[in-house]
């Protein structure tokens, strides 16, 4: 069974700075295949969240231009997720 915890923004970005800074090429392929799996995993849960406030900017913007500029943010980011393999819940 599988379950989503809460874990703290800063502890997930000082998690993906700390499994950066460590060499893993000596580890067995496996080991280095869970390695960037789970990187992977944690930067693209952080591409969502920084997506999911780039859409929040669309729908608070204080007028039209302010949204239009939101909405190439976000769609840019959206692209950028896309192509980093994340998908798109949106």
């Amino acid at each position: 069974m599988s379950k989503n915890v809460m874990i703290p923004l800063s502890l997930v970005e000082r998690l993906i700075e700390l499994l950066e800074c460590w060499d893993v090429s000596e580890y067995s392929p496996a080991t280095r295949y869970d390695y960037n799996d789970i990187l992977w995993a944690l930067k693209v849960k952080i591409q969502k969240l920084e997506l999911r406030d780039a859409y929040a900017r669309i729908i608070l913007a204080d007028d039209e231009d302010a949204r239009h500029f939101a909405r190439i943010d976000y769609l840019s980011q959206k692209h950028q997720l896309s192509h980093a393999g994340g998908g798109a819940d949106f």
